[in-house]
């Protein structure tokens, strides 16, 4: 064997960060999604919280890391989904119209004139399992969680501060976050809730989030559901979908937004005299200053009757939050690009899914929102097809959605191929070359197999894959060189073992192997016995010339081992997530990619770790 014999260079931090004593993982936290920009004011003693069931201490404005992974219990292929996230549920109010003067006890009026609403128990929803997802539509089975306990798992999803790499961890961690699963012990399953909600909302999944948060009765709400309950619909700029709930966040926090709220409601439901009021209120305490009451009172004339024409001016504002985004994106007047700069990825995904936005906005936000998961092929390509026939679309995006049909329709499978080359070789950016690959993921599925278009051969089986198409990428399977890229790909991502697994095809990719350390070759042998498609003790040359040690341990791979043990298809999928973390897959340790592998197919996830096998690939 002829391998050039290099050590990988493994940063540390991110999860390591946490005491996780994870090899690599650097990258550093999101920004907070909380709205932090209402003039600064004094914080004052936080209210008495209203009675509710198993009341929780007042949360802090965003999850902080956690010092260390708790440590687990002891121990005691299907279909690739890549479908977004189940439907939402819309809510009302509705409150008399009275006319107020400044004079006023605003308070004391706004509680009185609070619709009341009372359910039979036989209507009210349990809090014993909450989701959106079953297994029939895509979830994990109600025990996928076993029997672990909810401070556990709550600071397993906790440990996920930082963003995922793998698109499709994201796409398994949206599937298991959402799924309606059994409420575990020692937590408030309100709590419970609002922790998955508010993981999705840094994953870019704002509609599931709130799809999850109105799933519970608003009865049954805590102070930390109440919180992300607000941030979930300022994500996906639905600023009358959180009306039903200000009463109760303004009984358990003095945030500003619960108080700037109080007028947008007042003013949706028609009571112009008293928005008015509780404007001009709002206004003299200071409550928000600046855009961001600027904003509110924009929202408040967007209201039924509302007379309010208010300008709102970006030049001067040099920071970004949830409060400018829902608001200004509800209004019209969304934040200019070069705020969208500030937030972290999440925040595209957001914005490509708004539906009020225009199709230019939510193009520019399309790609990475694709490669981090929030956007399937499907969504992608009907984007495209809006923007084409948009006549207020820019020449440019018209331009590309024109290729894009090209790739599609062209009459030739050459012609085809060079439409989707075109779009390939767009950006040399890493998220935009890898959606250029989810974009055109049908239309290469669509290009015969042959053994004249091997120089392409790699790139069509990882658009398929890209997207889950998997026996698509199979049909190549007799076409392909033993040893090159596109056998890689078909190694560990085909449904079957269809092509030729053996130590001189390993040895020839490995030769041709030009990154850094070899990590190609490296996430290629730790894939392929984390599959099971190679034995760990016959490749064992290959790994010590590649300096590839897989029976390495640290806290995190007791923890993942420990629940495939148990059969916990929710705690591997989160811990998936946990040991993907970091800015690019360069920070990817191949001693996790085996685990998680091993672990995603020992729990019946066979499909997801075939994907994320290929994705380690093809990303790099």
């Amino acid at each position: 064997m002829r391998f050039r014999l290099k050590y990988i260079s493994l940063a540390t931090a991110g999860v390591a960060a946490l005491a996780l004593s994870l090899p690599v993982l650097g990258q550093s936290s999101p920004e907070s999604l909380l709205p932090p920009g209402f003039g600064e004011p004094q914080p004052a003693p936080a209210p008495t919280p209203a009675p509710s069931p198993t009341p929780t201490p007042r949360p802090t404005p965003a999850p902080g890391p956690v010092s260390s992974l708790p440590t687990p219990p002891p121990s005691s292929g299907p279909v690739v989904r890549e479908s977004s996230s189940g439907p939402s549920v819309a809510a009302g109010s509705s409150s008399s119209i009275l006319d107020l003067n400044e004079d006023s006890d605003l308070s004391e009026l706004d509680d009185a004139l609070q619709p009341q609403y009372y359910l039979a128990a036989s209507a009210r929803r349990s809090l014993r399992q909450v989701g959106v997802l079953t297994e029939n539509t895509g979830g994990i089975a109600a025990d996928g969680f076993g029997a672990e306990g909810g401070q556990y798992l709550t600071n397993l999803i906790k440990n996920l501060n930082g963003p995922i790499i793998s698109r499709w961890a994201s796409i398994l961690l949206r599937r298991t976050l959402l799924s309606k699963v059994d409420s575990p012990e020692n937590v408030n399953p309100a709590d419970w809730v609002a922790e998955r909600a508010w993981r999705l909302l840094l994953i870019g999944e704002a509609d599931a989030a709130r799809s999850l948060v109105l799933k519970v009765d608003g009865g049954n709400f805590t102070p930390r559901l109440y919180e992300v309950a607000m941030q979930a619909h300022l994500a996906t700029a639905d600023p009358a979908g959180i009306c039903p709930y200000v009463q109760g966040g303004a009984n358990i926090s003095d945030a500003p937004t619960w108080i700037m709220f109080r007028p947008i409601c007042a003013s949706f439901s028609g009571e112009q005299s008293r928005a008015s009021a509780l404007l001009n209120d709002a206004q003299r305490k200071k409550v928000a200053t600046g855009i961001d009451y600027l904003l509110a009172e924009k929202t408040v004339g967007a209201g039924f009757q509302g007379r309010r024409a208010v300008a709102i001016k970006w030049d001067d504002i040099e920071y970004f939050n949830n409060w400018r985004f829902g608001l200004g994106s509800a209004t019209g007047v969304e934040p200019p690009d070069r705020l969208y700069e500030q937030a972290g990825r999440h925040v595209q995904g957001w914005r490509a899914r708004a539906p009020m936005l225009s199709r230019d906005s939510r193009m520019k936000a399309a790609d990475t929102a694709a490669a981090i998961g929030v956007m399937s092929n499907t969504a992608m390509v009907d984007l495209y097809a809006a923007t084409y026939d948009d006549p207020e679309a820019s020449d440019d995006l018209k331009a590309r959605a024109s290729t894009l049909r090209q790739a599609y329709t062209s009459p030739t499978a050459t012609g085809r191929l060079d439409a989707m080359r075109t779009l390939w070789m767009r950006s040399d950016g890493a998220l935009t070359s890898y959606s250029a690959k989810i974009l055109t993921a049908r239309a290469a599925a669509r290009i015969p197999a042959s053994a004249d278009l091997n120089d392409s051969g790699a790139d069509l089986i990882a658009s398929m894959l890209s997207a889950g198409l998997d026996r698509n990428a199979a049909a190549w399977s007799e076409k392909l060189v033993s040893g090159s890229d596109a056998w890689a790909l078909l190694a560990v991502g085909a449904p079957d073992q269809s092509v030729t697994i053996n130590n001189d095809a390993i040895d020839e990719f490995a030769d041709n192997d030009e990154s850094s350390g070899q990590l190609r070759s490296k996430f290629l042998l730790a894939s392929l016995v984390g599959l099971g498609r190679a034995d760990l003790s016959t490749v064992e040359d290959i790994t010590n010339d590649l300096e590839l040690d897989l029976n390495g341990s640290t806290k995190w791979t007791i923890a993942i081992r420990s629940a495939a043990q148990r059969g916990q298809a929710g705690t591997v999928a989160v811990l998936t997530a946990v040991g993907m973390q970091g800015r690019d897959w360069t920070a990817m340790s191949p001693l996790h990619l085996f685990y998680i592998t091993r672990s995603l197919k020992r729990v019946g996830m066979e499909a997801e770790a075939r994907m994320i096998a290929a994705e380690a690939l093809s990303r790099t």
